[in-house]
């Protein structure tokens, strides 16, 4: 039991990991993303807390950088949002579940989606308001059966925003202009609201797909999803990682779970306080390396839960406590791991102090 007589620290103690957030990245991204929305405005998806970049510092980049439409998933992110932008600017994807839910949206001014006639007449019987519609254009996933939009439930909503989301706009495939097509006639239903049907990927390809609001998420944070974007994204996380311990292996010496590594020759190795329940997945550990000043040091030895080890025998004058860059070019660390650019950002954990 701590001390009654001594208080505890006021902020959180330092710990081994942390994460900086180009902030002035996050806002050229947005612009870049806006410019190419055309005639669109660009909103934001800050859901599962900014893509894993953290949303109390992403909002109000993108606040400040001229974002005024925010898109979470979950009533629960709700109310770190409100610090930063007004209720009526957040809209919540899953749309309200059950009476709690409508009530809360109803109590507080953010925008639920109405997915289904079970969530419009709940809606309805909170007693209804300002709310956006989700259509469901092949997908499959969430959003209204396209044959549904004429339902009285549906049309007595007046919804201010109608919106789809796009399967495959990653690829060149037959899908994304058959969503186009379909969205377009559902959406004639609802003359007076804006549409949105684009994410970081359909921005990429063109007028066609960005009506009034477009909603980039990945390329925000630095994903680069389409060919056309390469380039022209900036990387915004930087994760770093403290040095816990250096030691000398002798050939032979074997290192992490299971003795898949044995030292070639005698060599030196540091052992950082980063794991799988950081986000860094043993998928990134075969060919995988940290970065000292531009210099990489080979994982050796199996990711496990809390710390990875890397030769670190070329950094002569590395030493405990200094800190390690992880590399974060989504698109590289992507096709070297296997991992997606949304699981890279998404699995960030917790611990990252993010600065």
């Amino acid at each position: 039991m701590p001390d009654p007589d001594h208080s505890l620290p006021s902020s959180p103690v330092p710990d081994a990991l942390r994460l900086r957030i180009d902030r002035a990245a996050l806002g050229d991204n947005w612009r870049l993303l806006n410019d190419l929305s055309g005639a669109a405005t660009a909103g934001a998806a800050v859901k599962a807390d900014a893509y894993g970049v953290g949303a109390e510092v992403a909002v109000q980049a993108l606040r400040d950088a001229g974002t005024q439409q925010f898109f979470v998933a979950h009533w629960r992110e709700v109310p770190s949002l409100l610090q930063h932008v007004p209720a009526s600017a957040i809209a919540v994807l899953h749309g309200p579940a059950n009476s709690t839910q409508a009530e809360f949206a109803r109590t507080i001014g953010a925008r639920p989606v109405i997915n289904s006639l079970h969530q419009a007449r709940l809606w309805h019987a909170a007693g209804g308001g300002a709310c956006a519609l989700m259509i469901d254009t092949g997908m499959n996933r969430l959003g209204l059966e396209p044959a549904l939009v004429t339902d009285p439930a549906i049309t007595a909503l007046k919804p201010g925003l109608v919106l789809s989301h796009l399967a495959s706009a990653d690829e060149d495939v037959a899908q994304t202009p058959a969503q186009l097509a379909l969205f377009r006639a559902a959406s004639a239903e609802f003359p007076d609201a804006r549409r949105s049907l684009a994410n970081s990927a359909g921005i990429a390809l063109g007028s066609d797909y960005a009506f009034d609001l477009t909603r980039p998420g990945l390329a925000l944070y630095g994903g680069t999803p389409r060919a056309e974007l390469a380039g022209r994204i900036r990387q915004v996380a930087f994760p770093q990682v403290e040095v816990l311990q250096i030691r000398r292996l002798s050939a032979g010496d074997k290192v992490g779970y299971n003795a898949t590594y044995a030292a070639p020759h005698a060599l030196t190795a540091a052992t950082v306080a980063l794991g799988y329940a950081d986000g860094f997945l043993r998928s990134r550990g075969p060919g995988g390396a940290l970065s000292c000043n531009g210099l990489a040091l080979p994982i050796i030895g199996r990711v496990s839960m809390d710390m990875v080890v890397v030769d670190c025998s070329a950094a002569d004058d590395l030493r405990e406590g200094d800190w390690l860059d992880v590399p974060f070019d989504l698109p590289q660390v992507s096709a070297a791991s296997g991992l997606t650019q949304y699981e890279l950002l998404t699995t960030l954990g917790r611990r990252f102090t993010r600065c």
